[in-house]
């Protein structure tokens, strides 16, 4: 059944490449909107032999994993706390639902601006427009897993002596852990969607500022071939994120 599922997908894929060469190929569609992907191919060739803009690809790419990683990190460090002490603290949520429902919704570029006059154009800004984008869906599903741990697994725990720290470190968070690694992919997904909203004020250099710049100067070439850079990235670290998840918790989806 897995082998099949994945022949499909390569053929969903090779049919979508070879429809994209054939209209391209037979001068079907404008090459400023829709290239060829030979034309993507001589463009990823040439910015990551020769760069783009005075700066080499691996630094473009570089900067932006430095941004996403930093941002995430933070977001790990205070989305899962909080969420563990929100879901088994009724009055903790209380103090902090408010304020993540609020800025949930909002557009990142809304608030960016508001980011940018505190902490000025630099990374600082930029890290934590990401790391705001990844906290609330962390936050969330940390906060869905408590809610959905049995009482009695609990009050079990505590019947046998389990108290305070020892709740949370041997059997909130364990049970927490494959509500966490769902909100880890949306996470990191919305983190990594909003990275384009963050390069786009008065930055240099990464994947996001490289397309947008690219538009400028109508190279549509340049833009899907960073377009697809990007896409091929996000598949890689959903893929390194699912490997994590199927060592770490193996009961997962089998309960």
């Amino acid at each position: 059944m897995r082998k099949r599922q994945l022949g499909l997908s390569a053929a969903a894929l090779l049919a979508a490449f070879a429809a994209w060469w054939a209209l391209t190929e037979a001068g079907a569609v404008n090459p400023l909107f829709i290239p060829s992907p030979r034309a993507v191919w001589a463009a990823f060739v040439e910015i990551a032999s020769s760069g783009y803009k005075g700066s080499p690809l691996s630094v473009h790419i570089g900067v932006s994993m430095m941004r996403l990683g930093v941002a995430f990190g933070i977001a790990l460090l205070t989305a899962i706390p909080l969420g563990l002490l929100s879901g088994y603290f009724a009055s903790v949520r209380a103090i902090v639902d408010p304020f993540v429902e609020f800025y949930r919704p909002l557009p990142p570029l809304a608030y960016y601006t508001l980011l940018v006059l505190w902490m000025g154009i630099g990374d600082a800004s930029k890290i934590a427009l990401l790391a705001l984008a990844a906290f609330a869906p962390l936050y969330l599903s940390v906060v869905s897993g408590v809610a959905r741990i049995p009482r009695d697994r609990i009050q079990g725990a505590q019947s046998l002596g389990a108290r305070k720290w020892r709740l949370f470190v041997y059997v909130i968070f364990p049970s927490v852990l494959p509500d966490l690694f769902t909100g880890i992919r949306t996470s990191l997904g919305m983190t990594y969607t909003t990275l384009v909203a963050a390069e786009m004020v008065a930055a240099v250099s990464g994947l996001g500022w490289m397309v947008l710049d690219a538009s400028k100067f109508l190279r549509s070439d340049v833009i899907f071939a960073g377009i697809l850079l990007m896409g091929f990235i996000a598949v890689v670290l959903d893929g390194l994120i699912r490997l994590l998840e199927r060592n770490r918790i193996p009961w997962s989806g089998k309960e």
